[in-house]
């Protein structure tokens, strides 16, 4: 949560240097793009967009909470690109997900980025309004108040209670209980590991829950399921039989935070070509979701730098 009382005084920010106070806070404002837009991309951009307002001459000896303009700023920058990039959607090239970003543990600033940012939470926030996203992200993720949220949004606080409560219940209602114990999840993924290097299809049964669903998000740039398989049997061949591919030979695959849990990152000579996350019930994979668009793979270049300040 964020005290808001350690929010910057007037003197204060007049004294700062634009560049530092918006460093200061770039943590909480790339985290509020990102969970808004799930991409790393548009987040960057929402960021740069954000500074080109801030450092405007004299903006900032004006201001007198930095912290609350720049990210009412970044908010409502996020609203009006998530609301182009939901038609885009409309017509995108099989199952869409989010961009994955590294979140490992010895990262600072990864590693608070990481809480309320799995993979399985952004595509859940893909199913609420803008509007609605923006309350629960505010609220959930940062622990802002109804009061600074409506100040943000030009909205009463009545109506913001309103929205953070339908916007909560809806998350609720379609995020299903899933097994977060990290060294379940560590082990877990060591075996997965061991069946991908194996061509194990036995093996990887053994982990996959009967009614088991595989996404996968090529974006029509690279081969990649254009719908979802279900079932453990059609998803283990599917999978063995993409790692047996003569294309798939030089890929190596190691265990990495992502999302803030533990996935699999994909890479050739180093750079990453693709990332798995998994949702994990009674120590069984119950969804998989692998990103191999090369346009979303920027957040796995590095440990994400954003956090929720």
């Amino acid at each position: 949560m964020i005290d808001s009382s350690a929010a910057p005084s007037a003197a204060t920010a007049s004294a700062a240097d634009p560049l530092d106070v918006f460093t200061a806070h770039r943590g909480v404002l790339f985290g509020t793009a990102y969970r808004l837009l799930g991409s790393v991309a548009d987040a960057e951009d929402v960021l740069q967009d954000t500074w080109i307002k801030w450092s405007a001459a004299g903006r900032a000896e004006q201001v007198e909470n930095p912290r609350a303009y720049l990210v009412r700023t970044v908010t409502n920058l996020s609203l009006t690109r998530l609301t182009s990039a939901r038609a885009v959607r409309e017509s995108y090239v099989g199952p869409w997900l989010p961009e994955p970003v590294l979140t490992e543990a010895d990262a600072a600033e990864g590693a608070v980025l990481a809480d309320s940012v799995s993979t399985a939470l952004l595509v859940v926030l893909e199913s609420l309004g803008p509007v609605e996203r923006a309350v629960f992200v505010l609220r959930e993720a940062f622990g802002f108040s109804h009061a600074e949220i409506a100040g943000f949004l030009d909205r009463s606080e009545a109506t913001v209670r309103q929205t953070a409560h339908r916007a909560r219940e809806h998350v609720r209602a379609r995020r299903p209980r899933f097994d977060t114990d990290p060294e379940q999840r560590r082990e877990v993924t060591g075996r997965f590991l061991a069946a991908c290097d194996g061509g194990d299809l036995n093996a990887m049964l053994e982990l996959l829950a009967p009614d088991v669903t595989a996404w996968s998000d090529g974006g029509g740039k690279v081969t990649a399921a254009r719908r979802p398989l279900h079932g453990a049997d059609p998803v283990a061949r599917w999978m063995v039989g993409v790692l047996a591919k003569p294309s798939v030979r030089g890929t190596a695959w190691r265990s990495a935070s992502i999302n803030g849990e533990e996935g699999v990152l994909f890479t050739v000579d180093g750079h990453p070509i693709g990332a798995l996350t998994f949702d994990l019930a009674d120590g069984l994979i119950r969804n998989l979701r692998f990103q191999v668009n090369p346009d979303k793979l920027r957040g796995l270049l590095h440990p994400a730098a954003g956090s929720a300040e």
